[in-house]
């Protein structure tokens, strides 16, 4: 339990007090004494301060981005599922579908036409006769 490697566990490997303490088998207080009495003291407080408050910053920084992450996630679920509650109205109105209603569940199927102002049916896709090759826009 000498000094000396009370003051190397401290600054070298920049234990704790509470490390040093458990390692050495004494108190708190005595280690602090020891400490306390070298010229570097103030210099290794300062240091272990602003390492402290670099960690703190990271930290921070971690929780407000989760915090926007798991915002960003609940806004896409509550917009998924308010579309699908719309989707399912449309649906059950009637058992007819509107040609605009079809055209917004296979929007990639068509491609708006601006000099006609409407959307026209991909043909490579393969049409069948009850598919309505245009829709006007509305």
């Amino acid at each position: 339990m000498s000094k000396e490697n009370i003051i190397t566990l401290f600054y070298s490997e920049h234990l704790t007090v509470k490390e040093i303490a458990n390692i050495q088998n004494t108190s708190s207080a005595y280690i602090t004494k020891v400490i306390k009495q070298d010229i570097r003291y103030v210099e290794e407080k300062e240091y272990r301060k602003n390492i402290s408050k670099d960690k703190r910053k990271t930290a921070q920084n971690k929780f407000a981005k989760d915090k926007r992450e798991k915002q960003r996630v609940e806004d896409n679920y509550l917009f998924l599922k308010v579309q699908h509650e719309q989707d399912a109205a449309e649906l059950s109105k009637s058992r007819y579908l509107s040609d605009e209603s079809y055209r917004k569940w296979n929007y990639s199927a068509y491609k708006y036409n601006p000099s006609k102002k409407r959307y026209e049916f991909d043909s490579t896709l393969g049409r069948s006769y009850d598919v309505p090759k245009y829709i006007k826009e509305r």
